[in-house]
């Protein structure tokens, strides 16, 4: 009996230390905005958001992730964003990409921002779409 509860007790403790601590995948249609709760449909302008603990949120827009921040400023310190590469559909986090904002960009929460890994891309993207860099 004893013995048994150890086991579970190491096979738990294995199991977490597998788990990813990076970003979750979308899962497009199913998945809710943690700020507009709306569906995510659209995986180019998704975003996440993980706090210290671990906790991961989900956005439909990059713009819905900014004001989640600052209505939840104590909770989101400190946290981790990543955002989506409009070129592959791979996580970036975000201090590392480039976005893109205007133009004939339309996210869905009007936001019209779009993050590229790269900046070459951010800029090629930026003149066939009329978008502006701003970063």
């Amino acid at each position: 009996m004893k013995f048994s509860k150890i086991l579970l007790a190491v096979a738990s403790l294995t199991f977490m230390s597998c788990q990813q601590s990076g970003p979750k995948d979308f899962l497009l249609e199913k998945d809710q905005c943690d700020n507009c709760k709306m569906t995510i449909a659209d995986i180019t302008y998704a975003t996440e958001l993980i706090t210290e603990k671990g906790r991961v949120y989900k956005f439909d827009d990059i713009s819905c992730m900014t004001m989640y921040e600052s209505a939840e400023a104590e909770k989101t310190a400190n946290a981790k964003k990543y955002v989506i590469d409009a070129s592959t559909g791979k996580f970036v986090e975000l201090p590392k990409a480039t976005l893109i904002k205007g133009g004939s960009i339309k996210s869905p929460m009007g936001g019209n921002t779009q993050a590229f890994a790269s900046k070459e891309a951010a800029q090629k993207a930026a003149a066939k779409l009329g978008a502006t860099l701003i970063n």
